[in-house]
Formats: structure tokens, C-alpha cells, sequence
């Protein structure tokens, strides 16, 4: 309550209002602080850090084994609940029995409880905390995000830094090439470089963790043995990164492991289920739009007279001449430009109907216009029609092409000693010699 005091003659005196104490409210804790682990069965607890004294408890005082404990989210809240379960039902209710030296006396044999996830209800407890552990790990995760009241000096070369937590971490990757990921990879930032600090300060290698006499030799192991990096195998970092959060049952290294071989696992991928979005092709000359190469090709011969097939087999054109001529017209008419007479109209309708009432659907212009590799390029990032062109020779690829003949120089072995008479290197040589 707010402050209140009595006065010397008996009568109260209120200085301030007064109210009732808030109730405590669940704020994200931090990893790592001080909770209470208490037993189901019996008064006994334990600080959170020191979980394995309670787990030989339970099973050493109530034969008690609880499957998987490094995978539960919040194992002070996991025990609260089994607590009080377990003063409403049975043990036998929840908990598989595992009866030792079953082959054995009667009197030597013992019954040992399991509580696992197979039990819907603890399966469902797990997922809930795991859950409520992400989501207050995000929450987090978005308030440092958004700090701007950061201030923190660099372990490395002390200068000071303020506003956002990226700022520092750039600079210690950038000018000190330590990396810890990227900032937005992290979470509970402080207490990661606290635990880093505490390394450093007591002369202790990062990465490989050993022990120095000094800073100086510790500074100079580090930057000789490239040691600037943390230690992946120490799991006293895994609360650090979100990625650990994300899944339940899973570290980040079972998860990053599943993803390398989904990539290298083909031969067991499905794909019958797989469903392509239907292409829409746009014609050249109008809005017109179809999903097959045939049906825009007899759009665009029946409705505009202009037939792609019969130019390329008339001009042998191969598929990127056919992708330069296509990228070509299509930036002609976007220019309001007849691509045959190079006529400019004030509206593409208009260039489209000169180009019909002229007869210049068909007329190229001199291939030396449109065959230059400016028009590589589509003229529309989404040209569909690009991707439905034919890219086989239909039986003449073996013909020799206009314009298109890479010249090939045959090694005559008769004339290699003119071949070294001639050659440019020889004459450069010959240069070289002449100026000094």
C-alpha cells in the first residue's frame, strides 16, 4: 500500500492515496534466472540450475523418470502442474510402469514410473509451454529490436556505442571479423554479451575456451588462432538464438540437419500432388491472352496475320534470335513505333492499326536492327511468350546459318612453322625488343 503514517494523538494520518498491490504478471523471464524445481511428491526443491539433483531425487526417492527433460520449455512450470495432477489421480493414471528384475523374487523387484509425452496430456502440456516460451522469447526479441536506449562498450577495442544493439554487433563482425549472427538471429542480447565479457575478463578463450596469464596473450591467441568466433558446441549459447525456440523436440542442430536432407533426398520426393499455375501468354499485338503456345500462335496468325512459325523457319532463326525479334517488337510497339517502317504514332492503338492497314505485320526490318544483344532482354520482365518459344532446328541444325557461323581455326600441323612466323605474340615481342 501507498504510504501511511499515525499520528501522536491516535488519529490517522494519510499522506497519499493508497492502493492494493498489483498482481504479478507473467513477463517473459530470462533465461537462465532463479526458479524454484519442486518435486511433485514431496516438499523437497532445487534452484532451476541444479535440475539434475532433483531429477536423481525422483527417481532415487519416488522411482520417477521423466523422458526427455531437455526438451521441455519451462520445467518449473512442467513440475507446478504434475504436482497437482498427481494429488488428484494415481501415478499409475499418467505414467507407464516399469517393473525391474521382473524374473527375479518377488521381494527384489521394483516398479519404476515413466512420464512421457506419450501421454496426450503431457504431449499437450510440452506444446503449450513450448508455445508460451516462443512466444515470450519473440516478444523479447522484438523489444530489443526496437531499443534505442542500447549503450555498451566494444570487448574488443572499448569504443562506445549507443542507440541499437545491431550497431555494436556490426562493428565487432566488420572491423574485428567476430561474428555471432546476425542481429536479428538473437535474443536476450545483454546477457549473451555479459556471458561473453565474464570470458573475457577472466582471460578464457572464446572458441577454444582455455585459460591465459594475461590479456595480451589471450588477445594474441585469439587473433593468431582466428579464435574469434564462439564455441558451437557449448550449449550455454543456445538460449541466445531464436532458432533454438522454434520447434518442439528439436535442437537447431536436428532441425538444420532435417532440412540438408530434404535437399539431398530427391529420389523420395513427391510431386503428384503438385499443381503448376497455368502460363497466360499475351499476344504482341493485343491484350489477348492464352495458356498454350498453339492457342497464341493461332491468335496472333488469324487475328493479325502475323505468324512466328513461318518467319522462323523462312529467316532459320535459332532461339535466342527468335528471343531478340520477340523483345524487339514487343519494345516497338510499346513505343507507340512501327517495327517495319519505324514510323512513330502518337498511341500504341494506333501503331497497331497502321501496322494492318500497311501490311507490316510481316515486314522485318534489316535483321542488323533487331539482332543485337540489347534485346537479350525482355522488354517485360512476365513475357510468358518468351518461354514458349521452340529452341530445336526441326531437322536442320545441321545446315549452316546467316549470321550466325562461329568461325573455327584447324590446327594444320603443314603449317605451324608459318603459323609462328605470323603470329601476334612473335610480333609483340619483336616490339618489345625494338624499344629497349
Amino acid at each position: 500500500m501507498a504510504a501511511c503514517t499515525g499520528s501522536r494523538d491516535g488519529q490517522d494520518s494519510i499522506l497519499e492515496p493508497l492502493c492494493f498491490p498489483e498482481q504479478p504478471t507473467d513477463t517473459p523471464s530470462a533465461p537462465g534466472a532463479e526458479l524454484a524445481l519442486l518435486c511433485p511428491f514431496c516438499p523437497e526443491s532445487v534452484p532451476l540450475q541444479h535440475k539434475d539433483v532433483l531429477l536423481k531425487h525422483l527417481l532415487l526417492e519416488h522411482k520417477l523418470v521423466i523422458a526427455d527433460v531437455k526438451l521441455i520449455a519451462d520445467l518449473p512450470k512442467y513440475m507446478l502442474y504434475w504436482k497437482g495432477r498427481f494429488l488428484e489421480q494415481p501415478l499409475t493414471d499418467f505414467c507407464s510402469v516399469i517393473k525391474t528384475n521382473s524374473t527375479g523374487p518377488v521381494e527384489k523387484q521394483e516398479d519404476y514410473f515413466l512420464l512421457c509425452d506419450v501421454l496426450p496430456e503431457d504431449r499437450d502440456l510440452r506444446e503449450k509451454l513450448q508455445q508460451k516460451r516462443l512466444e515470450e522469447v519473440l516478444e523479447q526479441q522484438q523489444q530489443e529490436r526496437d531499443d534505442g536506449s542500447f549503450h555498451r562498450l566494444c570487448m574488443f577495442c572499448s569504443e562506445e556505442f549507443t542507440g541499437n544493439r545491431a550497431s555494436l554487433l556490426n562493428h565487432m563482425a566488420r572491423e574485428h571479423s567476430f561474428g555471432i549472427g546476425l542481429p536479428d538471429n538473437i535474443v536476450y542480447c545483454d546477457q549473451f554479451l555479459d556471458t561473453l565479457q565474464s570470458k573475457l575478463d577472466n582471460l578464457q578463450c572464446l572458441y577454444c575456451e582455455k585459460t591465459f596469464r594475461d590479456r595480451t596473450t589471450l588477445k594474441d591467441h585469439m587473433r593468431k588462432k582466428a579464435h574469434r568466433r564462439i564455441n558451437a558446441n557449448n550449449s550455454t549459447y543456445d538460449r541466445f538464438y531464436v532458432i533454438n525456440y522454434l520447434e518442439l523436440g528439436k535442437t537447431w542442430e536436428e532441425v538444420q540437419s532435417e532440412d540438408d536432407r530434404e535437399l539431398l533426398d530427391d529420389e523420395d520426393d513427391d510431386w503428384s500432388d503438385w499443381q503448376a499455375h497455368p502460363v497466360s501468354v499475351v499476344c504482341l499485338f493485343c491484350d489477348h491472352q492464352s495458356d498454350t503456345m498453339d492457342q497464341i500462335y493461332t491468335h496472333m496468325k488469324g487475328a493479325h496475320g502475323f505468324d512466328l512459325h513461318y518467319l522462323r523457319m523462312e529467316l532459320n532463326l535459332r532461339f535466342y534470335q527468335q528471343v531478340k525479334l520477340v523483345n524487339f517488337i514487343r519494345r516497338q510497339i510499346h513505343q507507340s513505333r512501327c517495327y517495319g517502317c519505324q514510323q512513330t504514332f502518337p498511341s500504341r492503338d494506333d501503331v497497331i492499326r497502321h501496322i494492318v492497314s500497311e501490311g507490316h505485320v510481316m515486314k522485318l526490318p534489316d535483321a542488323s536492327t533487331w539482332n543485337q544483344p540489347q534485346y537479350y532482354f525482355p522488354t517485360y520482365e512476365n513475357d510468358a511468350l518468351l518461354c514458349t518459344l521452340s529452341d530445336s532446328d526441326d531437322g536442320e541444325s545441321g545446315e549452316r546459318h546467316s549470321g550466325e557461323d562461329v568461325p573455327v581455326i584447324a590446327e594444320d600441323i603443314s603449317d605451324l612453322r608459318a603459323l609462328k612466323q605470323s603470329s601476334v605474340l612473335k610480333q609483340l615481342l619483336k616490339n618489345r625488343g625494338s624499344c629497349s
